[in-house]
Protein backbone atom coordinates (compact mmCIF):
# COMPACT_ATOMS: atom_id res chain seq x y z
CA UNK A 1 0.00 0.00 0.00
CA UNK A 2 1.54 3.24 -1.12
CA UNK A 3 1.16 6.74 1.00
CA UNK A 4 -0.45 9.42 -0.77
CA UNK A 5 1.25 12.69 -0.62
CA UNK A 6 -2.33 14.35 0.77
CA UNK A 7 -1.44 11.90 3.78
CA UNK A 8 1.92 12.84 4.50
CA UNK A 9 1.40 16.39 4.33
CA UNK A 10 -1.94 15.93 6.54
CA UNK A 11 0.60 13.96 8.79
CA UNK A 12 3.56 16.55 9.15
CA UNK A 13 0.78 19.27 9.44
CA UNK A 14 -0.48 17.90 12.67
CA UNK A 15 2.94 17.38 14.48
CA UNK A 16 3.90 20.85 13.26
CA UNK A 17 0.52 22.15 15.53
CA UNK A 18 1.40 19.79 18.54
CA UNK A 19 4.94 21.16 18.34
CA UNK A 20 3.41 24.77 18.24
CA UNK A 21 0.76 23.98 20.83
CA UNK A 22 3.57 22.66 23.47
CA UNK A 23 5.56 26.14 22.69
CA UNK A 24 2.77 27.97 23.51
CA UNK A 25 2.42 25.84 26.64
CA UNK A 26 5.54 26.32 27.60
CA UNK A 27 5.83 30.21 26.84
CA UNK A 28 2.66 30.51 29.11
CA UNK A 29 4.98 29.51 31.97
CA UNK A 30 6.57 32.07 34.37
CA UNK A 31 10.27 32.92 33.30
CA UNK A 32 11.85 32.24 36.11
CA UNK A 33 10.01 28.35 36.01
CA UNK A 34 11.74 28.79 32.27
CA UNK A 35 15.25 30.12 33.24
CA UNK A 36 15.57 27.56 35.75
CA UNK A 37 14.44 24.94 33.64
CA UNK A 38 16.72 25.80 30.83
CA UNK A 39 19.99 26.53 33.61
CA UNK A 40 19.31 23.06 34.80
CA UNK A 41 18.98 21.38 31.33
CA UNK A 42 22.21 23.27 30.33
CA UNK A 43 24.07 21.76 33.67
CA UNK A 44 22.82 18.18 33.30
CA UNK A 45 24.15 18.45 29.92
CA UNK A 46 27.34 19.59 31.20
CA UNK A 47 28.35 16.74 32.62
CA UNK A 48 28.56 14.84 29.44
CA UNK A 49 29.24 17.66 27.03
CA UNK A 50 32.74 15.76 25.78
CA UNK A 51 34.66 12.65 26.00
CA UNK A 52 37.13 14.55 29.09
CA UNK A 53 34.37 14.47 31.21
CA UNK A 54 35.22 12.22 33.81
CA UNK A 55 34.13 11.11 37.48
CA UNK A 56 36.09 14.13 38.64
CA UNK A 57 34.30 16.78 36.89
CA UNK A 58 31.28 15.46 37.38
CA UNK A 59 32.07 14.85 41.48
CA UNK A 60 33.28 19.04 41.17
CA UNK A 61 29.61 19.72 39.14
CA UNK A 62 27.31 17.65 41.86
CA UNK A 63 29.36 19.38 45.05
CA UNK A 64 29.82 22.59 43.56
CA UNK A 65 27.18 24.42 46.10
CA UNK A 66 28.43 22.87 48.83
CA UNK A 67 32.22 24.39 47.74
CA UNK A 68 30.36 27.93 47.19
CA UNK A 69 29.33 27.98 50.51
CA UNK A 70 32.22 26.52 52.57
CA UNK A 71 34.43 29.84 50.31
CA UNK A 72 31.07 31.91 51.50
CA UNK A 73 31.73 31.51 54.97
CA UNK A 74 35.36 31.58 54.98
CA UNK A 75 35.35 35.04 53.21
CA UNK A 76 32.62 36.20 55.73
CA UNK A 77 34.32 35.12 58.80
CA UNK A 78 37.73 35.54 57.97
CA UNK A 79 38.03 38.32 60.09
CA UNK A 80 36.46 36.61 63.23
CA UNK A 81 39.07 34.49 63.39
CA UNK A 82 41.90 36.96 62.84
CA UNK A 83 40.22 38.66 65.92
CA UNK A 84 40.24 35.15 67.50
CA UNK A 85 44.35 34.93 66.79
CA UNK A 86 44.74 38.55 68.42
CA UNK A 87 42.95 37.73 71.20
CA UNK A 88 44.08 34.47 72.09
CA UNK A 89 47.61 35.86 71.49
CA UNK A 90 46.88 39.00 73.71
CA UNK A 91 45.62 36.83 76.61
CA UNK A 92 49.27 35.02 76.78
CA UNK A 93 51.00 37.79 76.29
CA UNK A 94 48.89 39.45 79.45
CA UNK A 95 49.18 36.79 81.74
CA UNK A 96 53.09 36.54 81.01
CA UNK A 97 53.33 39.77 82.41
CA UNK A 98 51.43 39.98 85.09
CA UNK A 99 51.41 36.99 86.43
CA UNK A 100 54.88 35.01 85.25
CA UNK A 101 57.09 37.78 84.96
CA UNK A 102 56.80 38.47 88.66
CA UNK A 103 57.20 34.99 89.55
CA UNK A 104 60.76 34.53 87.82
CA UNK A 105 62.06 38.28 89.41
CA UNK A 106 61.81 36.67 92.45
CA UNK A 107 62.51 32.76 92.02
CA UNK A 108 64.99 32.77 89.25
CA UNK A 109 68.89 33.61 89.04
CA UNK A 110 70.25 36.95 87.09
CA UNK A 111 71.32 35.16 83.93
CA UNK A 112 68.01 32.84 83.98
CA UNK A 113 65.73 36.17 84.30
CA UNK A 114 68.20 37.84 81.23
CA UNK A 115 67.09 34.91 79.34
CA UNK A 116 63.86 34.66 79.59
CA UNK A 117 63.00 38.53 79.44
CA UNK A 118 65.38 38.59 75.81
CA UNK A 119 64.25 35.81 74.64
CA UNK A 120 60.69 35.80 75.46
CA UNK A 121 60.69 39.27 73.58
CA UNK A 122 62.92 38.16 70.95
CA UNK A 123 60.00 35.78 70.51
CA UNK A 124 57.03 37.89 70.63
CA UNK A 125 57.99 40.93 68.12
CA UNK A 126 58.73 38.07 65.47
CA UNK A 127 55.68 36.47 65.99
CA UNK A 128 53.68 40.28 65.70
CA UNK A 129 55.94 40.99 63.08
CA UNK A 130 55.21 38.52 60.61
CA UNK A 131 51.72 38.07 61.19
CA UNK A 132 50.96 41.19 60.42
CA UNK A 133 52.97 40.94 56.94
CA UNK A 134 51.25 37.79 56.46
CA UNK A 135 47.72 39.41 56.59
CA UNK A 136 48.43 42.37 55.39
CA UNK A 137 50.98 41.79 52.62
CA UNK A 138 49.38 41.11 49.16
CA UNK A 139 49.80 37.29 47.57
CA UNK A 140 50.87 38.37 44.21
CA UNK A 141 48.55 39.01 41.36
CA UNK A 142 49.17 38.13 37.48
CA UNK A 143 48.78 41.41 35.59
CA UNK A 144 45.09 41.83 33.92
CA UNK A 145 46.32 43.47 31.22
CA UNK A 146 48.05 42.08 27.48
CA UNK A 147 51.93 41.50 27.87
CA UNK A 148 54.36 39.48 26.62
CA UNK A 149 54.80 37.36 29.60
CA UNK A 150 54.58 33.63 28.90
CA UNK A 151 51.84 31.73 30.30
CA UNK A 152 50.68 28.01 30.88
CA UNK A 153 47.11 28.43 30.37
CA UNK A 154 44.03 30.36 30.77
CA UNK A 155 42.03 30.54 33.87
CA UNK A 156 38.47 29.70 33.37
CA UNK A 157 36.58 32.17 35.79
CA UNK A 158 39.29 35.01 35.19
CA UNK A 159 39.68 34.36 31.63
CA UNK A 160 43.03 36.03 31.84
CA UNK A 161 46.28 34.30 31.06
CA UNK A 162 47.76 32.38 34.10
CA UNK A 163 51.69 32.16 34.57
CA UNK A 164 53.68 28.92 36.02
CA UNK A 165 52.24 28.00 39.27
CA UNK A 166 49.47 30.31 39.30
CA UNK A 167 46.25 28.75 40.70
CA UNK A 168 42.67 30.70 41.18
CA UNK A 169 41.48 31.29 45.04
CA UNK A 170 37.95 30.83 44.81
CA UNK A 171 37.66 32.69 48.22
CA UNK A 172 39.67 35.76 46.81
CA UNK A 173 37.93 34.91 43.60
CA UNK A 174 41.26 35.75 42.01
CA UNK A 175 44.57 33.77 40.57
CA UNK A 176 46.97 34.16 42.78
CA UNK A 177 51.17 33.25 42.00
CA UNK A 178 52.37 30.57 43.34
CA UNK A 179 49.11 29.82 45.54
CA UNK A 180 49.66 27.93 48.32
CA UNK A 181 46.63 27.97 50.21
CA UNK A 182 44.04 30.21 51.35
CA UNK A 183 44.33 30.88 55.29
CA UNK A 184 41.40 31.40 57.14
CA UNK A 185 43.34 32.43 59.84
CA UNK A 186 45.24 35.55 58.10
CA UNK A 187 42.09 36.30 56.18
CA UNK A 188 44.11 36.27 53.29
CA UNK A 189 45.69 34.14 50.36
CA UNK A 190 49.37 32.58 50.69
CA UNK A 191 51.35 33.30 47.66
CA UNK A 192 54.55 34.46 46.33
CA UNK A 193 54.89 37.41 47.98
CA UNK A 194 53.83 36.52 51.70
CA UNK A 195 54.80 33.06 51.71
CA UNK A 196 57.76 33.61 54.06
CA UNK A 197 55.75 35.51 56.07
CA UNK A 198 52.96 32.98 56.35
CA UNK A 199 56.05 30.04 57.33
CA UNK A 200 58.22 32.29 59.88
CA UNK A 201 54.83 33.17 61.91
CA UNK A 202 54.08 29.65 61.94
CA UNK A 203 57.43 28.09 63.10
CA UNK A 204 57.79 31.36 65.63
CA UNK A 205 54.73 30.77 66.91
CA UNK A 206 55.49 27.33 67.33
CA UNK A 207 58.77 27.92 69.04
CA UNK A 208 56.67 30.37 71.52
CA UNK A 209 54.11 27.97 72.35
CA UNK A 210 57.25 25.06 72.56
CA UNK A 211 59.00 27.51 75.37
CA UNK A 212 55.82 28.37 76.87
CA UNK A 213 54.73 24.55 77.72
CA UNK A 214 58.31 23.75 78.58
CA UNK A 215 59.11 26.67 80.84
CA UNK A 216 55.39 26.78 82.33
CA UNK A 217 55.84 23.09 83.21
CA UNK A 218 56.27 23.26 87.08
CA UNK A 219 53.81 26.29 87.72
CA UNK A 220 51.58 24.32 85.76
CA UNK A 221 51.81 21.09 88.12
CA UNK A 222 51.78 23.50 91.36
CA UNK A 223 48.89 25.55 89.81
CA UNK A 224 46.79 22.50 89.31
CA UNK A 225 47.71 20.98 92.71
CA UNK A 226 46.38 24.21 94.04
CA UNK A 227 43.43 24.24 92.38
CA UNK A 228 42.71 20.68 93.42
CA UNK A 229 43.48 21.22 97.34
CA UNK A 230 40.87 24.34 97.03
CA UNK A 231 38.27 22.46 95.67
CA UNK A 232 38.87 19.68 98.83
CA UNK A 233 38.92 22.79 101.18
CA UNK A 234 35.98 24.23 99.85
CA UNK A 235 34.13 20.83 100.23
CA UNK A 236 35.13 20.79 104.18
CA UNK A 237 32.73 21.64 106.35
CA UNK A 238 33.91 23.87 109.24
CA UNK A 239 30.40 22.90 111.75
CA UNK A 240 27.00 23.52 111.44
CA UNK A 241 25.14 26.78 112.62
CA UNK A 242 23.37 26.50 114.83
CA UNK A 243 20.23 28.62 115.74
CA UNK A 244 16.91 29.11 117.60
CA UNK A 245 17.82 27.27 121.31
CA UNK A 246 21.51 27.72 121.16
CA UNK A 247 21.60 30.74 123.54
CA UNK A 248 19.69 28.51 125.47
CA UNK A 249 21.56 24.87 125.91
CA UNK A 250 25.00 26.74 125.74
CA UNK A 251 26.30 26.34 122.30
CA UNK A 252 28.01 29.78 121.73
CA UNK A 253 30.41 31.60 123.96
CA UNK A 254 29.22 34.14 126.45
CA UNK A 255 28.53 37.47 124.28
CA UNK A 256 28.40 35.61 121.00
CA UNK A 257 24.87 35.48 119.50
CA UNK A 258 25.49 34.22 115.50
CA UNK A 259 27.46 31.91 113.81
CA UNK A 260 30.59 33.49 111.52
CA UNK A 261 32.23 30.95 109.01
CA UNK A 262 35.93 31.13 109.46
CA UNK A 263 37.03 32.98 105.77
CA UNK A 264 38.96 30.30 103.33
CA UNK A 265 42.38 29.63 103.47
CA UNK A 266 43.39 31.50 100.25
CA UNK A 267 42.12 34.18 98.09
CA UNK A 268 40.45 34.88 94.89
CA UNK A 269 43.87 36.60 93.71
CA UNK A 270 45.20 33.38 94.05
CA UNK A 271 42.53 31.10 92.11
CA UNK A 272 42.75 33.41 89.26
CA UNK A 273 46.77 33.58 89.07
CA UNK A 274 46.38 29.37 89.14
CA UNK A 275 43.35 29.72 86.50
CA UNK A 276 45.20 31.97 84.13
CA UNK A 277 48.55 29.59 84.43
CA UNK A 278 46.70 26.16 83.42
CA UNK A 279 45.20 27.97 80.85
CA UNK A 280 48.09 29.53 79.52
CA UNK A 281 49.73 26.05 79.97
CA UNK A 282 47.01 23.88 77.89
CA UNK A 283 46.31 26.47 75.27
CA UNK A 284 50.05 27.25 74.41
CA UNK A 285 50.36 23.02 74.64
CA UNK A 286 47.42 22.47 72.41
CA UNK A 287 48.75 24.95 69.92
CA UNK A 288 52.22 24.00 69.77
CA UNK A 289 51.18 20.38 68.66
CA UNK A 290 48.85 21.16 66.01
CA UNK A 291 51.10 24.41 64.67
CA UNK A 292 54.33 22.21 64.61
CA UNK A 293 52.82 19.54 62.74
CA UNK A 294 51.75 21.94 60.33
CA UNK A 295 55.23 23.41 60.43
CA UNK A 296 57.04 20.78 59.57
CA UNK A 297 54.76 19.59 56.79
CA UNK A 298 55.75 23.20 55.05
CA UNK A 299 58.95 22.78 56.27
CA UNK A 300 58.99 19.71 53.92
CA UNK A 301 57.34 21.47 51.24
CA UNK A 302 59.80 23.87 50.66
CA UNK A 303 62.67 21.51 50.88
CA UNK A 304 61.19 19.99 48.27
CA UNK A 305 60.61 22.89 46.33
CA UNK A 306 56.78 22.74 45.85
CA UNK A 307 53.71 24.37 47.39
CA UNK A 308 50.60 22.86 48.81
CA UNK A 309 49.01 22.44 45.52
CA UNK A 310 51.75 21.37 43.58
CA UNK A 311 52.16 18.79 46.19
CA UNK A 312 49.12 17.12 44.58
CA UNK A 313 49.93 17.90 40.98
CA UNK A 314 53.47 16.00 40.99
CA UNK A 315 52.29 13.46 42.99
CA UNK A 316 49.47 12.20 39.86
CA UNK A 317 52.45 13.48 37.60
CA UNK A 318 54.60 10.74 39.64
CA UNK A 319 52.11 7.79 39.12
CA UNK A 320 51.22 8.41 35.30
CA UNK A 321 54.59 8.64 34.71
CA UNK A 322 55.67 5.98 36.30
CA UNK A 323 53.17 3.64 35.08
CA UNK A 324 55.06 4.70 31.43
CA UNK A 325 58.37 3.72 32.51
CA UNK A 326 59.23 6.89 33.44
CA UNK A 327 60.91 9.34 36.67
CA UNK A 328 59.35 12.75 36.99
CA UNK A 329 61.54 15.67 39.03
CA UNK A 330 60.16 19.12 39.89
CA UNK A 331 61.18 21.23 37.15
CA UNK A 332 60.96 24.21 40.45
CA UNK A 333 63.17 22.11 42.64
CA UNK A 334 67.06 23.06 43.10
CA UNK A 335 68.20 21.17 45.51
CA UNK A 336 67.02 21.24 49.73
CA UNK A 337 69.78 23.90 50.42
CA UNK A 338 68.61 26.43 47.70
CA UNK A 339 65.31 25.79 48.02
CA UNK A 340 65.81 26.91 51.36
CA UNK A 341 68.13 30.16 50.48
CA UNK A 342 65.76 30.96 47.49
CA UNK A 343 62.50 30.80 49.45
CA UNK A 344 64.44 33.00 52.58
CA UNK A 345 65.90 35.45 49.96
CA UNK A 346 69.46 34.44 51.58
CA UNK A 347 72.10 36.08 48.90
CA UNK A 348 74.91 35.74 52.07
CA UNK A 349 75.95 34.71 55.17
CA UNK A 350 74.80 37.46 57.05
CA UNK A 351 71.34 36.92 55.52
CA UNK A 352 70.87 34.30 57.58
CA UNK A 353 70.98 36.60 60.79
CA UNK A 354 69.29 39.52 59.33
CA UNK A 355 66.73 38.35 56.89
CA UNK A 356 65.52 35.30 59.28
CA UNK A 357 66.44 35.53 62.51
CA UNK A 358 65.61 39.03 62.56
CA UNK A 359 62.23 41.14 61.24
CA UNK A 360 62.82 41.61 57.54
CA UNK A 361 60.86 42.93 54.78
CA UNK A 362 62.68 42.68 51.81
CA UNK A 363 61.09 41.10 48.84
CA UNK A 364 61.29 37.58 47.51
CA UNK A 365 63.47 35.93 44.98
CA UNK A 366 61.90 36.81 41.19
CA UNK A 367 58.20 38.44 40.11
CA UNK A 368 56.25 35.25 40.35
CA UNK A 369 55.66 35.42 37.14
CA UNK A 370 58.51 33.57 35.42
CA UNK A 371 60.26 30.59 36.97
CA UNK A 372 63.83 29.05 35.90
CA UNK A 373 63.40 25.35 35.37
CA UNK A 374 65.27 22.39 35.66
CA UNK A 375 67.67 21.00 32.81
CA UNK A 376 65.05 18.39 31.98
CA UNK A 377 63.76 16.82 29.60
CA UNK A 378 60.50 18.62 27.68
CA UNK A 379 58.01 15.58 28.21
CA UNK A 380 58.75 15.63 31.85
CA UNK A 381 57.46 19.40 32.35
CA UNK A 382 54.10 18.92 33.45
CA UNK A 383 52.04 21.44 31.34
Amino acid sequence: MRWCPSSVLHLLRCLRSRSCCRRGRNNRLPPWIRDTWAYMTVLARSLYFNSLTDSDVVFDSIFEPVFWTVDYVTRWFGMVFVCLVVLLTSSIVVIAYVVLLPLVLNTYSPAWIAWHVCYGHWNLIMIAFHYYKAAKTCPGYPPTEKNDRPFVSVCKKCIIPKPARTHHCGICNRCILKMDHHCPWLNNCVGHLNHRYFFSFCLFMTLGCVYCSISGRNLFLDAYNAIERFKHLDMEKPGIPVTGMGLLIGLFPPGQASYQTPAPPYTFKDKMINKSIIYMWVLTSTVGVALGALTIWHAVLISRGETSIERHINSKETKRMAKQGRVYRNPFSYGRLNNWKIFFGVEKRSHWVTRVLLPSGHAPHGDGLTWEAHQVKKDLIPV
